[in-house]
């Protein structure tokens, strides 16, 4: 029943929670759709861990992405043989994890140590910069360590199994009976954070103004007085 609740029933409660809290959110908070910004607080080291914290977790996803919705068969039927596509999960994938936990930390620490920053913070923002700071963290340590000291295990033959039959309907909790524990803890608590996003200032991700970059000039014409 543990691992039922766990891999089946407590995924699926997380995905409602965040498809129908968006919603909701969207049609009754708006005001409050915002990032929140404390830059007139403290600036230097907002700057260099949001630089970072970006630069790294958009890579970081894209490889999320790529390792658990492309099967292994696929990769290899375009060229990427096991030890290629290891060697870039665990070097390149690596270097770019390092990054956003560095860039996570920064922030995390900015957060608890400046005291006006402290202040102007919401429990959600609390809660939420210690987990994504766990989630980093615990992706690292299963990237680097538990890859090194159990080489052997191969997530894509079940934790991409598992997490694709999820999105067909077809859950199977039995893939993540043997799984490491540093990868369960990683996956629970990125599952835990997309419950928690729609009630927290994370919503502003999905307000990224990307048009700004092809939008027009503004023109002014010289009024003159007479």
């Amino acid at each position: 029943m543990v691992d039922q609740f766990l891999w089946v029933i407590f995924p699926y409660i997380c995905i409602a929670v965040f498809v129908v809290g968006h919603i909701l959110r969207y049609r009754t908070d708006k005001f409050h759709w915002t990032a929140k910004s404390s830059e007139f607080i403290e600036k230097k080291q907002l700057v260099i861990g949001s630089l970072l914290f970006h630069l790294g977790i958009i890579p970081v996803i894209l490889g999320h992405i790529s390792g658990l919705g492309i099967p292994k068969e696929w990769m290899r039927a375009v060229g990427v043989n096991d030890h290629m596509y290891h060697l870039g999960a665990i070097w390149i994938g690596g270097f770019f994890g390092l990054v956003t936990l560095l860039g996570m930390f920064i922030l995390t620490f900015r957060r608890f140590s400046i005291k006006a920053v402290r202040k102007l913070s919401s429990a959600s923002d609390m809660i939420v910069n210690t987990l994504l700071l766990m989630i980093v963290f615990m992706g690292m340590y299963a990237t680097v360590v538990t890859n090194a000291v159990n080489p052997a295990f191969d997530y894509r033959d079940t934790i991409s199994v598992w997490f694709r039959d999820l999105f067909l309907l077809r859950p199977d909790p039995s893939y993540m009976m043997g799984v490491p524990v540093s990868f369960q803890i990683h996956i629970l608590a990125a599952f835990l954070i997309f419950a928690l996003w729609p009630f927290t200032r994370l919503v502003h991700v999905w307000s990224a103004p990307l048009s700004y970059v092809g939008r027009s000039y503004i023109l002014y014409r010289r009024h003159k007085v007479n």
